[in-house]
């Protein structure tokens, strides 16, 4: 029996690019998906996602805007866990933010403060998939640049690879086999 899926678009629509996973998202939610997955627009509400999470879930994808150095555009699956999400500073790193992240903030996305607080309800978002895109940008204005723009449907798919590669029960049930063909599809 597949596991559940959690399919979360997080990101700030008045932050340029980071509305990426939001629009993602909108294009998933109006997709034929299985009943096993659940997809939702969780914008800037890490307290919500987190909450929803400790329903419990096999799988955890979230879609999100994340700097790494790429060019614009470029899309990346990256598996998180402790101490490696995209906000993480490395320990000791100077001028690093990490610390002075709050723990409890409501309407807060980093990754790596929305598993903690899933940490102090004592529950596990399972594995967890970030589809992550190079912005150009993300200051305050409102759409996504053309960029990150062509690059949500390259997300789609490789959102659905997952979601299939899940499904036929390929690999260890999470669909990152699928990861490697979908990344080839231009971007």
């Amino acid at each position: 029996m597949t596991g559940r899926m959690m399919i979360a678009g997080v990101g700030n629509i008045f932050l340029g690019d980071d509305g990426f996973g939001v629009e993602v998202a909108r294009r998933l939610a109006d997709a034929d998906l299985p009943d096993w997955v659940r997809v939702a627009d969780y914008g800037i509400s890490g307290m919500h996602l987190a909450y929803d999470l400790a329903e419990g879930f096999e799988t955890t994808i979230l879609i999100d805007a994340s700097p790494r150095g790429e060019p614009p555009g470029t899309v990346y699956v990256l598996e998180l866990s402790a101490g490696n999400s995209p906000a993480a500073d490395p320990p000791g790193a100077p001028g690093g933010t990490s610390a002075a992240l709050p723990l409890l903030d409501g309407h807060g996305m980093q990754p790596d403060v929305v598993l903690g607080m899933l940490d102090m309800l004592g529950a596990d978002a399972g594995r967890v998939l970030l589809v992550g895109c190079e912005p150009a940008s993300i200051e305050a204005r409102m759409g996504l640049s053309a960029p990150v723009a062509a690059a949500v449907d390259q997300a789609v798919r490789i959102v659905h690879g997952l979601v299939r590669a899940a499904g036929d029960g390929a690999g260890d049930g999470t669909g990152t086999e699928a990861v490697a063909g979908s990344m080839s599809e231009g971007g």
